[in-house]
């Protein structure tokens, strides 16, 4: 179990990424409460040239302005007023792509997860549920993940490319003929067990 270095994250492809994520861990250590899931679905989005990106076209704004930085820090915003979305900023410095994480399957703190779901039944399967149950708010947007808060650790999961299904990405349906590249990837975690 170590973390990723920042070398992963400074890959020029950001649809490489999105795949080699698949089955990286994603931990918490917020509140002191450590969390943890598989990561079991992503979307790359590719910054200037990509309809879908909030950085189409160069476009920099305050809420955006991190995606432009170093590789390997969180950009987390909101959608729809209430889902903090967690993204992984790719590249280099200047180029504005990033992994949306929309799945996870849930290692640690399971208990934790529930709670801050206010939840009988665990999901983590979509991006909002997954950052409320590892407790990460738009207020974590800008934090390295070679630090100690929000990291993503290899763990040694090979996740098959049999196994990874690559589609369109969901709810891009503003960005034309973008919204159609296969920038998607997950797998269906019962293959974990």
């Amino acid at each position: 179990m170590k973390k990723l270095d920042r070398r992963f994250y400074a890959n020029s492809d950001v649809v490489e990424v999105a795949r080699e994520l698949l089955g990286k861990v994603l931990v918490t250590n917020i509140d002191r409460e450590l969390t943890s899931g598989v990561i079991s679905e992503t979307e790359a989005y590719a910054g200037a040239v990509d309809r879908a990106s909030h950085a189409y076209g160069g476009k920099v704004t305050k809420r955006n302005a991190i995606m432009y930085g170093e590789p390997g820090f969180a950009y987390i915003y909101l959608c729809y007023g209430i889902h903090h979305l967690f993204n992984i900023v790719t590249d280099m410095p200047g180029i504005a792509h990033a992994v949306l994480v929309r799945a996870i399957h849930p290692l640690q703190g399971k208990e934790t997860m529930l709670r801050r779901r206010n939840a009988k039944v665990l999901t983590t399967t979509g991006p909002g549920t997954l950052s409320q149950s590892l407790g990460i708010r738009t207020a974590h947007t800008g934090t390295d993940l070679l630090g100690d808060l929000i990291t993503i650790e290899d763990h040694g999961i090979t996740i098959p490319r049999t196994s990874v299904i690559i589609g369109p990405r969901i709810g891009v349906d503003y960005a034309g003929k973008d919204a159609l590249l296969p920038y998607r990837f997950h797998f269906d975690p019962r293959i974990l067990k």
